[in-house]
């Protein structure tokens, strides 16, 4: 359990905005899984859609320089959020933290100089304005803090406190792995799930994802998981026995609310 929240840097100032953009797509926790991306990248609502957002956690995964090439072949289409993985492979690649785990050790150094970069180039949040929603503010965890969880669980008052810094009333958050769409007050507040690693109750091998413009659509893509479990295990990947767990019988929606609710900062 962490009690540290890991907000904007700094020097990193206001959020960048963009738009207005009539259709964004929104695929979070990609977690290098390049089978579930390569998936929902060809959906057609993606390659129509006038930005992408990919809202943290992108590359701590299997194969993270082969993450890092598709999504800079996108071009200014993609646009990407730090999340809390972001973080750690910084972290852990300057010598500022030291890996716990041997996994933790293995994915920041399968970072190429090149992706080093790329990933380290992430700000901590953005907006978009988005027709028929307004401003909408895309950050990992929450407005103050990468690795805090917002659940369809989130008490009313903690929602609050967490928004009380931005103007915006459409908040896109990931690092649950959970699939939402609901109003808090007077507040929207939207996860897309996870690209590479969903928790849900559907068949193995399906992609979260959603499109914003005018309103809220939260998607899937089917895609085959076998392919990335097999990819887990040639990579040498020392987690790859939890991966192919986690792909193949994902934790539950309620066990996962419960669970971040209690711990509210989730590292």
């Amino acid at each position: 359990m962490s009690s540290e929240f890991h907000g904007p840097a700094l020097w990193e100032g206001q959020a960048k905005r963009y738009g207005p953009v009539d259709r964004v797509a929104v695929l979070s926790d990609v977690h290098a899984n390049v089978p579930a991306l390569r998936a929902v990248l060809a959906e057609p609502d993606v390659a129509a859609a006038g930005l992408i957002v990919f809202n943290g956690d992108l590359t701590w995964g299997v194969d993270p320089d082969g993450t890092v090439a598709i999504v800079q072949a996108l071009g200014r289409r993609a646009v990407c959020v730090r999340g809390n993985s972001e973080r750690y492979v910084r972290q852990i690649t300057i010598g500022a933290s030291a890996p716990a785990t041997p996994r933790q050790e293995w994915v920041p150094a399968h970072h190429g100089t090149g992706s080093l970069a790329f990933v380290g180039s992430f700000p901590f949040s953005i907006v978009v304005d988005v027709p028929g929603l307004g401003p909408v503010r895309f950050c990992h965890g929450s407005p103050r803090s990468d690795n805090e969880a917002v659940t369809p669980g989130t008490p009313a008052l903690r929602f609050a406190e967490m928004t009380a810094g931005i103007e915006e009333d459409v908040l896109v958050t990931g690092h649950t792995h959970l699939q939402f769409d609901r109003f808090v007050g007077t507040r929207r507040s939207i996860n897309p799930g996870s690209v590479g690693l969903p928790y849900h109750r559907d068949e193995p091998g399906v992609a979260h994802w959603a499109l914003l413009g005018p309103d809220v659509q939260l998607r899937t893509t089917r895609y085959d998981v076998r392919e990335s479990v097999a990819a887990s295990v040639a990579s040498g990947d020392p987690g790859h026995a939890r991966i192919a767990e986690l792909l193949l019988t994902p934790p539950t929606p309620e066990e996962i609310i419960a669970e971040a609710e209690e711990l509210v900062l989730v590292d």
